[in-house]
């Protein structure tokens, strides 16, 4: 797709905007399916933090240094794909300067974590701090969208069963009820 310089403005900006609102971004690395990951917007990039006791995995993700990944951001207010873009994946070093003004922005935005005063320390020997930054312009966009359908059946996982209903439970569910 040829884009003229506007257009292309226009996509950095799209980009920049939906990807900043957005709390969950859908990455796809080399390997496997695409995953949803929370992110943070730092200095032009999708920063993000994986692959350590407690964060988000990473690994099978094939997102490695000087690697591509494909990301998709939904629109905040409707829930639908808004814009996806092509990444060039930066491993950022730890102590570095892009290290630390990443890591200083997403401690303050991780949820739960159970030590939340050494967070840095933690990141720094056990996690990767990775940098998707935006290669080009959107590949979809408003008024460029694909015409298929991108819904795919859930991933295998032990979590989902399938198995009959209790004998007891109508009878259990029937007891709680007044009136």
């Amino acid at each position: 797709m040829t884009s003229t310089p506007s257009q292309a403005l226009q996509d950095r900006a799209l980009i920049e905007e939906a990807t900043k609102k957005s709390g969950l971004i859908w990455v796809r690395g080399a390997t496997g399916p695409s995953r949803a990951l929370w992110h943070l917007w730092v200095d032009g990039a999708a920063c993000l933090v994986g692959d350590g006791a407690g964060e988000q995995p990473l690994a099978d993700l094939g997102l490695t240094d000087g690697a591509t990944a494909t990301v998709t951001v939904r629109s905040k207010d409707k829930g639908g794909r808004l814009v996806a873009w092509q990444a060039r994946v930066v491993e950022t070093v730890p102590d570095g300067e892009a290290w630390r003004t990443a890591v200083d922005e997403l401690k303050g935005k991780r949820l739960n974590a159970p030590d939340a005063e050494s967070i840095p320390e933690r990141w720094a020997a056990e996690c990767r701090v990775l940098r998707l930054e935006p290669v080009g312009g959107a590949e979809q966009r408003p008024g460029a969208m694909p015409d298929e359908a991108h819904a795919v059946p859930p991933l295998p996982s032990p979590a989902i069963t399938r198995r009959p209903v209790p004998a007891a439970l109508p009878k259990l569910l029937r007891r709680g009820r007044k009136g």
